[in-house]
């Protein structure tokens, strides 16, 4: 398993060993003792999450409160997805910027995300399954959306027309989402990370 840094602090892609022979494929796909060594400090699984989507699809951007926020694992498990991580913590270096990991049934790649970053993805195939690990619950009043198709983001999804569901197509473009207090604050986020690591 490789695991190396993206350039948006906090976020990791995960390339696993794949053993096939004629019978199929084995791999790990995750691994609890690996990734805390990359990260420092071990994914607390709190909640599995699995969705399907139809070919053209975008989820998100979505995030959640921090404290305690909601680091995520994901894969795409059939299918491929164009997985997108956005830095959406006020204050940050990279504030805004994006970065976009194919995630397929081929490579078997994954992705970790760390609190306070934005997460979404689009269906390049039909069916799309993405499986992902999350480190808290989901909390109804703490989640929230970023338009995906905000120009001040200018994410390149691969399709022509991306299909939103209804609340992402509501959601508030960053400076919106900034104006309104909903943005997780990078040193809140720094600062949470390190009470992570310490136990």
């Amino acid at each position: 398993m490789k695991i190396r840094p993206l350039t948006i602090e906090g976020a990791w892609e995960v390339t696993p060993a794949q053993h096939g022979d004629s019978r199929g494929t084995f791999l790990e796909w995750y691994r609890f003792d690996a990734l805390a060594e990359a990260v420092g400090h071990p994914l607390d699984l709190a909640q599995a999450n699995l969705s399907t989507s139809a070919r053209g699809v975008v989820r998100g951007i979505h995030f959640a409160d921090v404290p305690p926020g909601q680091a995520k694992y994901v894969t795409c498990v059939s299918g491929a997805v164009l997985d997108v991580i956005v830095d959406i913590r006020a204050g940050s270096p990279t504030f805004g910027a994006w970065e976009a990991v194919r995630l397929d049934d081929t490579d078997r790649r994954a992705v970790y995300l760390a609190e306070g970053l934005g997460h979404g993805f689009c269906a390049l195939t039909e069916g799309a399954t993405v499986a992902y690990l999350c480190s808290a619950t989901y909390r109804p009043g703490h989640e929230h959306g970023i338009h995906p198709l905000d120009p001040e983001l200018n994410i390149t999804w691969p399709v022509g027309e991306p299909l939103l569901s209804g609340k992402d197509a509501v959601a508030p473009t960053l400076a919106e989402a900034g104006e309104s207090g909903l943005l997780p604050s990078y040193d809140t986020c720094v600062s949470y990370g390190k009470q992570l690591q310490s136990g």
